[in-house]
């Protein structure tokens, strides 16, 4: 094997990578006060590697542009290296790379409403290239000038797609610009396979072309935009118990859990979504914190054309696999071809995210032994293979009642904000950084022969 084709095998993308790779500036688009961005800090420091240089979304919303966050963070952020100051810290991401991450721009309102705004449907010079979906009719469209009205309120779902749409135009721009500042850098996870993985229509598609064993899905889904189509659909095609799941949400947002008796026409929704009606206005919708069990159905009909309305994913309700009386699946964390950090999430409800007072166990304490958690982990790692760009992934794993078939149901970017889990004695940062340092060294093992 030649010493390009092993450094590609070892790195795990098609792209070369600098030899220098721990060393070059870490780029971390997020919130310098966001939990996130403390972690990877914290386990950088630690490590003894430079502070990762954060830049915010908040200011690319207003916009400022690559170059000139770039300055700003060479003069603002003190905890940086001090030869990085004044404009060095540009020359060396132009001329020699840097590495570049795309963490959550979740966990603050400003935010979110920049990126409503940014997806308004009058914004002038976009680029919706990243958007699978960019031709797709809203049916709620927000203006420029309502979204910058907008105001917090907990919990409350504004508008998930518009978010998206404006999410998936600040990936594309940063993509742009990146790729004309810094064209030795090099992404963690490419901008176009986050927008693919955080879109679970997509995301679905991309591992059923892969071979990768998923949940049937409910065919037909471009066709079907409210409550009654979706209903007939699921009669027509003999699916009676299925998940429902805006196509961008996220930590349960929007996820229904939807169950059709075929004979006498009953249903049962449970679900987290909640929402307040009004005399003179639409109702607005929000996450209840805790699982609610609709049965009446103006109401379900009421949540089912609120979430089709915004793009969703319709999927088979494959029974889990369970321990003590409690449904599981599995939360598998994968970097560059390894799976690291394995989460059981298990639940007497059929929605197991861990918000939802599920029950966090070890893959030993769901009963699950080294040949389950063998597939579990290589169901996993293949997963990801599916975005090729892409070097890091919450692969969230189902295992089907009785055969313990593994099944993908969601390939999560973000998805490495795990508590009290560790992998080799390390939490998920510090082996993220950790295994930074190791390729650096088998990289420089591969040039030096």
């Amino acid at each position: 094997m030649n010493k390009k084709r092993l450094m590609m095998k070892m790195t795990g993308v098609t792209h070369p990578l600098p030899n220098n790779l721990s060393g070059l500036p870490f780029l971390l688009f997020g919130q310098a006060d966001h939990k996130r961005t403390i972690g990877i800090q914290q386990a950088r420091s630690r490590l003894g590697l430079p502070s990762a240089i954060v830049l915010s979304y908040r200011d690319l919303l207003l916009g400022q542009s690559l170059e000139e966050l770039l300055l700003t963070a060479a003069r603002e952020q003190t905890e940086i290296p001090s030869h990085w100051r004044g404009k060095e810290l540009l020359h060396l991401c132009m001329e020699h790379g840097a590495l570049l991450r795309l963490d959550s721009p979740g966990g603050g309102f400003e935010v979110e409403r920049l990126l409503i705004e940014y997806g308004a449907p009058d914004r002038q010079g976009i680029d919706e290239t990243l958007y699978r979906y960019a031709n797709r009719y809203d049916p709620y469209p927000l203006y420029r000038a309502a979204a910058a009205k907008l105001e917090p309120a907990e919990g409350v779902l504004h508008h998930p797609s518009q978010w998206f749409r404006g999410y998936c135009r600040l990936l594309a721009q940063l993509h742009r610009e990146a790729a004309a500042l810094l064209p030795a850098a090099v992404w963690f996870n490419a901008p176009q396979d986050i927008a693919d993985m955080t879109d679970k229509r997509v995301a679905q598609q991309k591992l059923e072309q892969t071979g990768i064993s998923i949940p049937a899905r409910l065919q037909d889904m471009d066709s079907i935009h409210s409550y009654e189509e979706l209903r007939a659909a699921l009669f027509h095609q003999g699916m009676h118990r299925v998940f429902v799941k805006l196509a961008c949400g996220s930590a349960a947002s929007g996820v229904i859990a939807y169950q059709l008796n075929p004979v006498t026409g009953t249903e049962i929704a449970t679900t987290t979504v909640g929402f307040e009606s009004f005399i003179q206005r639409p109702p607005r919708f929000y996450n209840a914190g805790k699982l609610r069990r609709y049965t009446d159905p103006r109401t379900i009909a009421t949540v089912m054309n609120w979430v089709l309305g915004h793009g969703a994913q319709v999927e088979q309700w494959v029974p889990k696999a369970s321990v003590n009386g409690m449904a599981f699946d599995v939360r598998q964390l994968v970097l560059w071809g390894e799976a690291g950090h394995t989460v059981a999430r298990a639940s007497r409800t059929p929605i197991t995210n861990l918000h939802l007072r599920t029950r966090r166990m070890t893959p030993s304490e769901a009963g699950l032994d080294l040949s389950a958690l063998g597939k579990v982990r290589k169901a996993a790692i293949q997963a990801l293979e599916a975005f090729p760009n892409s070097s890091l992934a919450g692969v969230d794993v189902l295992l089907q009642s009785g055969s313990l078939l593994p099944y993908i149901v969601d390939v999560n970017p973000f998805g490495d904000l795990l508590y009290d889990v560790s992998y080799d004695g390390l939490g998920t940062y510090e082996w993220e950084m950790q295994r930074l340092l190791q390729r650096h060294q088998l990289i420089e093992d591969v040039t030096a022969w």
